[in-house]
């Protein structure tokens, strides 16, 4: 298709383009990267896993964001900063933003130790070095054609490792990485280049020291970072190129300039520069790849992360979620985060282009293209705006309108390929060619697509008419839209205002698939052809339908009363026939056998959706789905009465129809022998305005065997609606017509507790089936139409089959259209399209909620800021509150406080020296005081010698204030000393009458000064400093206080000596259960006693070599609901409000010395947590139960257990092996032990269980083929159920509540969902760090996150991220899961 492409792009000067859009074929060769090595004068960095460069001072400054630079450090893991390094394990697992300034080429782990390669660096002069590089850096910065370097920083990682931990009999890896950063400056820019070479690249990520054999892979970070030490992560600027692995791979390929491999960036100027800004020449293509055409934004994060080959690759939306923010936004950037689309903004000759192109000529072979002549530095992302072609009026980038194909209007997260969509108006996709003539390409910006090419002509395209109806919110933050209208749980009956309204103002109240007419009256609503219904709400021809509601009852069958409350009923319809299928559930068995002969109650159905003889309307072409059915029966020979009301209630998202049925009276009672038959029969129904009357009689037969009795009933039927009036010739049907009703079929299914109807309804004139006539096979359902089909029925018994709406095929055979993929959707800017059976909805963006047209997403107005109500949760005194909009804010320690804003501390400030070496650091909270030492006189910051050194303080004091009393007009407080020189402890000033308490260096002691003629304060020696608590006195203060402050006789409390040291004996409560413990507490082997005995303990016994864990360590929680995470030797507790995380109640529930604890999962009717080890390899539980001790219950067999599943229910558990590459299924207690599978499994890790539906559901996050797959819980009909669009599915979980399966993908950064049957898939949060494992909990996942080394919760309904914590102990976090009070019960 790229052929068609290239038809419709405006042509350009080939003198300007051809540099741009044709590089050199090749990738760059390890021969052509910047000459190095120490023959050029290159210093070599100490080999080692973690070393800095030292401070590099610079002969001349370089610009970094807006700061001078004068000094560099290196560092072995692919980064250069202008301050040294903190410790590798403070960031080098983080994302992007760094706490310090950062220029990171290949952000990793990397080891140099062991000649596994070098790095080397220098600052050079050479007149070829400036010369390559300011070709690069013209090339891929057209209007900086006169930039000429003076200087160049150059550091080059060559054959580097990464950072392995040592395997017994396992050789070191052979996979080398080579890479190379250039800064190169002039005296007022700065410009950086990445250069990654073809073969540079053999590993793209490192694993995490703290992973153990958890098979774990950060990806490198390429990018930027202005590193502000705010203490707040996400605050510093920053520019972030890469994030997942595949986006690491496709560096060599891809460049921003037009050389493969090679990346230009504008990182500094003394102008101002918000943010880093990209290259934005050449694409970032290959000779074989297509150009973006011109005026389009091409993402270079999009192209990264795509997983095709060089020679295949098509451009993303340039909505691409991993875009950092739009430079070209104002008011983005001012947030500190950067953009890398790079729209490429040229005036155009709208002429075709062509397919074809010129050779190249040889210099454009050269690793170099030609730079463009043009004057200054431009940036098309933030210094130009859009030019519409029409108006001539500029718009901001970022501000595309949504009238642009296809593009905005897909999902952030999907990041599809394809060509161009046909060009459309009104923000509407175009009619297909046969429809009409497109708009004028002119009018639209083009976007890339997904579907190339005009769309399928067997597809029937809607006639274009404006989106008419709107729908409300489905959740926080999020709008939803469904294609049918949505009247929720409102009974009201929608009604025409009888004053004068026009669709001008009121076209919102008909269907999306509906058009509006005024008439002389007002308006009314009328379906689009291949729709029926009133117009406030149209189905598509042909399609099955559905109906959903309740059912209540309060009758008497025969003399029993029966009573029931919201039964759940469901029918399906095939409208295309006139069939319908009905079953109420959960229903008494009495009443349902009561109910048997009443065929009415789902014979309303039939009437709603009979199949339709020609020019005969059935019941929803009259009311829509806003309608009450009123039924009276009368029970024939013993008069019983009954009443049943139906309701419908209007349309759901899905186009099902909701309806409500109350059921009043007595019916006869028929016992359980008996079958009941009904028999085809024909009822007239009666037309008048909003109204539809029917009165019939209707035998029916009760059969037992041979014996047959005959019964009958009265039925009298009333239907209101609310018709439009305003039409000269209401659209109603004829005055009578007959419902002919067939195949009546009435039963109930005692196993089940279920009630069935079934019949086929067919409407048409009364009597009109006298003659016999041959029938039709569309009334007779003999025809062979699809289901998602309309039979057409011809003259006799010919007939045509016709695709409903929504789908494309022959009739006989119908497939769904994705509306979405091929752009024929009327979901406005700021909206996603989410594909539906036969249709497709449309969800605002978080922060946007739909405008009164239904389709067009408007901002939210921003909440009011916590900042300025008080209701945020920044330090009180010691932070400050900063407003982010949206309701948004953040927190900032103040300046001497260090902390995330939430929780500060203070900074010790002397840490840092800041005195006069002779002179003493007092630490004060956010501050700090500099005195000069005894023999020196000064501010502290500077000291001299003082001649009066042979003074006490005291003394001195003393003598210095007596000489400046002698200054006429000086009121000084003149110390008072005791015999030996010393302060005396109470001073009082005589001049103002005060006193106060100093310490022995004459300090005030604060709070201690008293008020002029009041008592002086009493002055006494200082209280000492009380020792810090040891552990055994803490461990012995928790447990009390669990006990409630006095221990029982069977409980153990810790004894300590006098000086908090464990005492070597330990006895067990009162009893004479005793031990002996080493220091650190830890029980001393085979010294447990018997009974009577007292083992002899010695207190200089060596620590043993194996530390059995303390008892007990089970620190029970309270009861509630909360959450419980694996932090490697510990597990967590954090406790749930609601759904906000307690941080502040957070704490450590089980202690597991030696342990690495990966997988977590609850047993809620045992109130056991169950956990993986995978440093034992082992699998234990514990119960939450005061003095419960850990239990080991597997312990042999396995390699590498990772996720683990509890099936309450059926009291089995479930668990991955990586190492083996197995799953496995065992009884709670470990019995029953059963491999389920070990083929096809590469590096499962994940696992969740549905017990109510009794499927399995597991993750596969092999590199080349990820999956998630399923089965039952007996490992019967495995099936892959998501392989398409993942990466690292790490996290797994299952909600019994919204029967969703979720997943948190560290690969693609999102958070999905789908159904069971991998239907519905949708995206949740599509900017994730790095997650491992995921759980669900009330309208919220919580997922642990290897980037932030905490908990994040996400809110479902709107995708946003809703809380945080951090543990205080800063390590990584593995699996979590959710505790509630109860078991969940869940929803089949």
């Amino acid at each position: 298709m790229r052929g068609d492409r290239a038809a419709v792009r405006p042509a350009l000067p080939l003198l300007l383009w051809l540099p741009l859009l044709w590089p050199r074929a090749g990738a760059l060769r390890p021969g052509e990267l910047f000459p190095h090595g120490p023959a050029r004068g290159d210093r070599l960095l100490r080999d080692g896993d973690d070393e800095s460069s030292g401070a590099v001072e610079l002969a001349r400054p370089l610009r970094f964001y807006g700061a001078r630079v004068r000094r560099l450090y290196v560092g072995t893991n692919g980064i250069i900063s202008t301050q040294d390094f903190p410790r590798e394990t403070q960031y080098v697992d983080d994302g992007f933003p760094t706490d310090f300034p950062a220029i990171a080429p290949f952000l990793a782990d990397v080891d140099t130790s062991q000649g596994r390669g070098r790095v080397l660096f220098r600052e050079d002069t050479s007149p070829e070095v400036l010369a390559l590089a300011a070709r690069y850096v013209r090339t891929g910065f057209p209007r900086a054609a006169h930039f000429a370097p003076t200087h160049a920083f150059l550091a080059t990682w060559a054959q580097v490792g990464a950072y392995e931990e040592a395997a017994r009999g396992a050789p070191p890896s052979g996979e080398r990485n080579t890479f190379q950063a250039v800064l190169a400056s002039d005296e007022s820019d700065t410009y950086a280049l990445f250069l990654y070479p073809a073969g540079g690249l053999q590993f793209f990520g490192t694993r995490p020291k703290e992973s153990y054999n958890v098979q774990l892979e950060l990806p490198a970070r390429v990018g930027f970072c202005r590193g502000e030490a705010t203490g707040l992560k996400g605050e510093a600027p920053y520019f972030s190129l890469t994030s997942t692995e595949q986006s690491v791979k496709n560096l060599y390929q891809h460049s921003n300039l037009g050389v493969p491999g090679v990346w230009a960036f504008h990182i500094g100027s003394t102008s101002p520069l918000d943010n880093v800004r990209p290259a934005a020449a050449g694409g970032g293509l290959s000779a074989a790849q297509t150009p973006a055409p011109p005026g389009q934004p091409f993402s270079h994060v999009a192209a990264l992360e795509s997983d095709d080959a060089e020679d295949d690759l098509d451009y993303y939306d340039g909505n691409e979620e991993e875009v950092e923010y739009p430079p070209g936004d104002p008011e983005e950037a001012a947030k500190g985060h950067s953009s890398v689309d790079v729209p490429l903004h040229v005036e155009a000759d709208p002429g075709p282009l062509g397919g074809g192109g010129s050779p190249l000529d040889s210099d454009l072979a050269s690793p170099l293209p030609h730079p463009t002549p043009s004057g200054g530095p431009f940036y098309p992302a933030t210094e130009s705006a859009t030019l519409d072609p029409q108006t001539e009026e500029g718009r901001p980038v970022g501000e595309t309108d949504a009238s642009d194909a296809k593009g905005p209007t897909e999902s952030s997260e999907q990041l599809e390929t394809g060509g161009l969509a046909p060009p459309g108006t009104e923000g509407h996709p175009p009619a297909p060619p046969r429809e009409g003539p497109a708009p004028h390409p002119e009018t639209r910006s083009l976007q890339p697509h997904p579907a190339a090419g005009t769309p399928p002509s067997g597809l029937d395209v809607p006639p274009h008419r404006p989106v008419l109806d709107h729908h409300p919110p489905l959740g926080h933050g999020r709008q939803v839209v469904g294609v049918e209208d949505d009247i929720g749980s409102n009974t009201e009956v929608f009604t025409y205002n009888a004053g004068k309204e026009t669709c001008e103002h009121n076209h919102g109240r008909c269907s999306r698939h509906a058009f509006c007419t005024d008439y002389a009256t007002g308006f009314c609503c009328h379906c689009q052809s291949r729709f029926y219904g009133n117009g406030q709400q149209c189905l598509p021809e042909g399609a099955p339908h559905r109906v959903n509601g309740k059912v209540s009852g309060h009758l008497r069958v025969g003399p029993t009363p029966v009573h029931f409350t919201d039964v759940d009923l469901h029918a399906y319809i095939v409208s295309n026939d006139g069939r319908a299928y009905m079953a109420i559930s959960h229903i008494p068995q009495p009443a349902a056998r009561a109910l048997l002969p009443l065929t009415p109650i789902g014979g309303l159905f039939g009437w709603l959706f009979a199949l339709e003889k020609p020019g005969w309307t059935n019941g929803f072409s009259l009311t829509g789905a806003a309608f009450t059915h009123d039924m009276e029966v009368t029970f024939h020979p013993g008069g019983e009465r009954l009443l049943v009301t139906q309701t419908a209630e209007g349309l759901d998202p899905e186009n099902y129809l909701s309806i409500r049925t109350h059921i009043r009276g007595q019916a006869p009672y028929i016992p359980a022998n008996l079958t009941v038959h009904v028999a085809p029969y024909k009822e007239l129904y009666h037309y008048a305005d909003s109204a539809v009357t029917s009165a019939s009689s209707r035998d029916y037969a009760l059969a037992a065997g041979a014996v047959n009795q005959t019964r009958s009933y009265r039925v009298l039927q009333n239907i209101t609606f609310q018709a439009c009036r305003h039409a000269p010739r209401p659209r109603a049907a004829p005055a009578v017509q007959q419902l002919s009703v067939d195949r009546v079929f009435a039963w109930y299914a005692e196993d089940e507790g279920v009630l069935r109807f079934a019949l086929t309804s067919l409407v048409g004139p009364a009597g009109g089936d006298s003659e016999p006539t041959p029938v039709n096979p569309c009334y007779d359902g003999s025809h062979a139409c699809a289901m998602t089909a309309r039979c057409r029925p011809g003259a006799g018994v010919d007939y045509s089959c016709e695709c409903a709406p929504g789908y494309q095929g022959d009739g006989r055979s119908c497939a769904d259209v994705n509306e979405c993929a091929t752009g024929f959707h009327r979901c406005g800017p700021n909206a996603m399209c989410v594909n539906l059976p036969g249709s497709y909805r449309c969800e605002c963006r978080p922060g946007y909620e739909f405008a009164d047209d239904g389709h067009t997403c408007r901002v939210v107005a921003p909440p009011p800021s916590p900042c300025e109500d008080g209701s945020h949760s920044c330090a009180p005194g010691q932070a400050q509150c900063i407003p982010r909009g949206g309701g948004a804010f953040s927190c900032a320690c103040l300046p001497g406080y260090s902390g995330d804003g939430h929780q500060c501390s203070d900074v010790d400030e002397c840490s840092q020296d800041p005195c006069h070496p002779a002179a003493s650091c007092h630490n004060t909270p956010g501050s700090f005081s500099c005195r000069c030492r005894p023999g020196y006189h000064g501010d502290g910051l500077r000291c001299a010698p003082d001649p009066l050194s042979g003074l006490k303080p005291c003394e001195r004091q003393q003598h210095e204030a007596q000489a400046q009393l002698a200054v006429p007009g000086a009121q000084l407080h003149v110390p008072q000393c005791d015999e030996h020189g010393h302060f005396v402890p109470l001073q009082c000033d005589s001049s103002t009458g005060s006193c106060w308490c100093v310490d022995p260096d004459g300090h005030e002691v604060p709070g201690s000064q008293t008020r002029p003629g009041s008592a002086p304060p009493h002055c006494g020696p200082p209280e000492p400093t009380p020792r810090p608590r040891t552990v055994c006195e803490r461990w012995r203060e928790t447990l009390l206080e669990l006990y409630g402050g006095a221990p029982g006789d069977d409980q153990y409390v810790p004894q300590c000596d006098e000086w908090g040291h464990f005492t070597p004996l330990q006895c067990h409560g009162r009893s004479d259960f005793c031990w002996c413990v080493d220091r650190d507490g830890r029980e001393v082997p085979g010294t447990r006693s018997q009974p009577g005995t007292t083992p002899a303990c010695v207190p200089t016994v060596a620590p043993p070599t194996v530390r059995p864990t303390p008892r007990p360590d089970v620190t029970p929680p309270p009861v509630g609901t909360y959450l419980l995470y694996a932090q490697g030797q510990q597990i967590g507790h954090l406790p749930l409000n609601g759904t906000r995380l307690q941080k502040d109640a957070a704490r450590t529930l089980l202690s597991l010395h030696g342990s690495i604890v990966v997988g977590i999962d609850y047993d809620c009717r045992e109130r056991m947590v169950y956990w993986t080890d995978v440093a034992g390899r082992t699998i234990s539980r514990a119960s939450l139960e005061p003095g419960a001790e850990p239990e080991t219950i597997i312990s042999s067999g396995l390699m590498s257990p990772e996720g683990l599943a509890i099936d309450h229910v059926r009291r089995t558990m479930y668990w991955t092996d990586s190492g083996l590459d197995k799953i496995e299924r065992a009884r709670l207690d470990g019995s029953e032990r059963k491999a389920l599978f070990h083929t096809d499994l590469v590096n499962p890790r994940a696992i969740a269980v549905d017990p109510i539906r009794g499927n399995l559901y597991w993750t596969d996050w092999n590199r080349e083929a990820p999956k998630i797959e399923t089965s039952s819980l007996e490992g019967e009909n495995r099936r892959i159920l998501v392989n398409k669009d993942i990466g690292l599915p790490n996290g797994l979980t299952f909600d019994a509540f919204s029967k969703l399966l979720c997943w948190a993908d560290a690969g693609t950064k999102r958070l999905e969902c789908t159904l069971p049957d991998g239907a519905g898939r949708r995206v949740i949060q599509s900017s994730l760090n790095y997650p491992f494992s995921l759980v669900s909990y009330a309208g919220h996942f919580y997922h642990t996150d290897w980037r932030r080394d905490g908990v994040i919760s996400v809110d479902r309904d709107s995708g946003q991220f809703t809380d945080e914590y951090l543990p205080e102990q800063r390590s990584h976090l593995y699996g979590i899961t959710a505790v509630h009070p109860y078991c969940p019960a869940g929803r089949k």
